[in-house]
C-alpha cells in the first residue's frame, strides 16, 4: 500500500487510527496463545496475526507491504530467541478482493513452508458464526502498551466485550459500521487494541471472530468502540485459499 494513499486515507477517516497495540491489558500467561504470529521487517513488530494451517497466516489486509514478512510463531517475548521460535518469510499476500481501504479488512500470509506442529505453535479454528452481543471475548498483541510508541515485549492480552452493532454504529456515527465488522470494548476505560496490534485475533470461545482492524485516535476509548473485521462473514473465501482454490495474489 503507497504512503500516498494512506495519507488520503488519513485524510478522510481522520478520526481513525491503525490498530496495532494493546494497552490496559496484562501479560499471557507462557505460551498459553500458540495460534499468534509476530510479522516482522528488519526484526521489527509490525503486526499480528494467527495460524489457521500450517503455511497460512490469517491477518488484516491494511497490513500488506511492498516487501516480504518474517513471520516468527511460537513465542511470547520478541526480544531474545526462544527455543519453541519457528520462522517462516511470506511468499504471497493474499487479500480479499473487495478489500477498499477500509472495508473487507482480511488478508492470507502464504509461508514459504508449513509450520510444525506443537505446544507452542499450534493452528485456531474460525468462527462459522456470528458472536453474541454482550460475549466475553479476548484479543492479543505485541503492540504499543501505553499509547505513546512504547511497544510489548512481552505478549499482552485484554478481555474485550461485545457491543451490539446498533450501539457501535451510534457512537461512531459517520464511519460505517458494515455487517462484515464486529465491535468490541474493554471491560476498563482505555482498554483495546492500538498501534502494533493490526491483524491481530478477536478470540471468542477458542476460535478466531475477527481481525484487528481500525480504533480510534485514543486507544481503547469506549466512544469509538475497537472494529474487527468479522471472520464468519469470510469462511468461504479463507478456505477457499488455503485449498487453493482461490490463488490471487498481489
Amino acid at each position: 500500500m503507497s504512503v500516498c494513499f494512506l495519507f488520503l486515507l488519513s485524510a478522510l477517516w481522520g478520526n481513525l487510527s491503525d490498530a496495532t497495540q494493546i494497552v490496559g491489558g496484562r501479560n499471557v500467561a507462557p505460551h498459553s496463545r500458540p495460534y499468534m504470529a509476530s510479522l516482522q521487517v528488519r526484526g521489527r513488530h509490525n503486526c499480528g496475526g494467527v495460524l489457521v494451517k500450517e503455511d497460512f497466516v490469517l491477518t488484516a489486509a491494511h497490513c500488506a507491504l511492498r516487501v516480504p514478512y518474517t513471520v516468527v510463531l511460537g513465542v511470547d517475548t520478541l526480544s531474545g530467541d526462544e527455543d519453541t521460535k519457528q520462522e517462516f518469510t511470506s511468499v504471497r499476500y493474499i487479500l480479499h478482493p473487495n478489500y477498499d481501504g477500509q472495508e473487507n479488512d482480511i488478508m492470507l500470509l502464504q509461508l514459504n513452508g508449513k509450520a510444525q506442529i506443537t505446544d507452542e505453535v499450534q493452528l485456531i479454528p474460525l468462527k462459522t458464526d456470528d458472536v453474541k452481543s454482550n460475549s466475553n471475548c479476548i484479543t492479543a498483541g505485541w503492540g504499543d502498551i501505553g499509547d505513546n510508541d512504547t511497544l510489548a515485549t512481552v505478549l499482552q492480552e485484554v478481555n474485550v466485550t461485545i457491543l451490539r452493532p446498533l450501539t457501535c454504529r451510534r457512537r461512531w456515527g459517520r464511519v460505517p459500521i458494515t455487517r462484515t465488522m464486529v465491535c468490541g470494548v474493554g471491560r476498563g476505560r482505555f482498554q483495546g487494541f492500538c498501534s502494533g496490534d493490526s491483524g491481530g485475533p478477536l478470540v471468542c470461545d477458542s476460535g478466531v471472530a475477527g481481525i484487528v482492524s481500525f480504533s480510534g485516535r485514543k486507544c481503547g476509548n469506549p466512544r469509538k468502540p475497537d472494529v474487527y473485521t468479522k471472520v464468519s462473514s469470510f469462511n468461504e473465501w479463507i478456505t477457499g485459499v488455503i485449498s487453493n482454490k482461490h490463488v490471487t495474489s498481489v
